[in-house]
């Protein structure tokens, strides 16, 4: 007779009694005869639910900023953004990376998502990855995290072995650490440099963490990325500056961020483009300050980055009107 059950049955125990102290797998008592609802009643009830997904990021709001002001730090000093995780978290760190060179005109590599059980995963479950702290240490191994590097270990319950491990390495090789977790008081949160817990409680469908956890871990990675991008001068008012375009759409929206920023037609708009290489940031730069293309991709690539520190020190030099069009 096997003797299995009872090898693992301990360490179960353990496990379902932490689990039942969880928020994220309590059993909602809003909807507990959920199947025998009615299709529009679903609908108004997951979206009911979703509401808690954004106070749960407002009250955390310091913590994050926290981070951001990490992270741009250390990318200025050359490192990169990690997102580790597993199963959703994972996938969701890998969304926000394959975003960002698009998006910003990033080298793939500024930007990386890391997911337990390797990019297989993405689209297919390998649930069992999750449990192994030592992979979490060994992908970060293979990526030569450093003290110029951050890590965001991403678990909705904050306790996924795979992350504490990545966390756990990463903090010894003296990268900085978030840990983004749904739980309150999770060892991923105090485990690492700086926890963002967002609450959201219980999910409409039990333990189904790929619904509003999910949800809370997306919206909190669209800020870390997108306000570090904003810090580093990759935007320019509220317009994406430095995206790249690779197809008909993006080459049309160069144009109009271009006609939006400067002013200008659409004729004039593409004409300066092709003289920089579709660079947007520097089309602007040419147009507002009279420079020709080879200065403002120069003046762009030795300074800092910022399309408004270029145009502000071109009008200190009378190049731009107040207004930061030509006079």
């Amino acid at each position: 007779m096997s003797t299995q059950p009872e090898a693992v049955q301990p360490d179960r125990e353990v496990l379902r009694a932490e689990l039942a102290t969880l928020s994220t797998e309590q059993v909602g008592d809003r909807y507990p005869d959920l199947d025998a609802l009615g299709t529009a009643e679903l609908v108004a009830a997951m979206n009911d639910g979703n509401r808690s997904v954004p106070e749960a990021i407002a009250a955390v709001e310091p913590a994050i900023a926290q981070a951001i002001d990490g992270i741009v730090e250390r990318l200025r000093r050359g490192g990169r953004l990690v997102s580790i995780g597993a199963g959703t978290a994972g996938r969701m760190g890998i969304l926000d990376a394959s975003e960002a060179p698009p998006t910003f005109g990033t080298d793939p590599g500024l930007i990386v998502g890391v997911i337990a059980g390797g990019p297989g995963a993405i689209q297919q479950a390998v649930e069992d990855a999750e449990d192994d702290a030592d992979a979490g240490r060994a992908d970060l191994e293979a990526l030569s995290v450093g003290p110029d590097d951050t890590v965001v270990g991403i678990s909705a319950s904050g306790r996924t072995p795979y992350v504490l491990g990545a966390i756990d390495y990463a903090k010894s090789v003296g990268a900085l650490t978030v840990g983004l977790s749904c739980n309150a008081g999770s060892p991923l949160g105090s485990g690492a440099d700086i926890g963002i817990e967002t609450v959201v409680g219980p999910e409409i469908l039990t333990g189904s963490t790929r619904l509003k956890a999910g949800t809370a871990q997306k919206l909190v990675l669209n800020m870390l990325s997108t306000i570090s991008m904003v810090r580093l001068g990759k935007t320019y008012q509220n317009l994406m500056v430095d995206l790249r375009a690779t197809n008909e759409k993006l080459r049309a929206r160069s144009e109009r961020t271009v006609m939006l920023a400067t002013g200008t037609d659409a004729a004039t708009a593409s004409r300066t483009l092709e003289q920089v290489g579709g660079w947007v940031k520097a089309a602007i730069l040419v147009i507002v300050s009279g420079m020709d293309a080879t200065e403002a991709v120069g003046t762009l690539r030795q300074g800092d980055g910022s399309l408004r520190n270029a145009i502000e020190h071109a009008a200190s030099r009378g190049g731009t009107g107040a207004d930061g069009h030509v006079d």
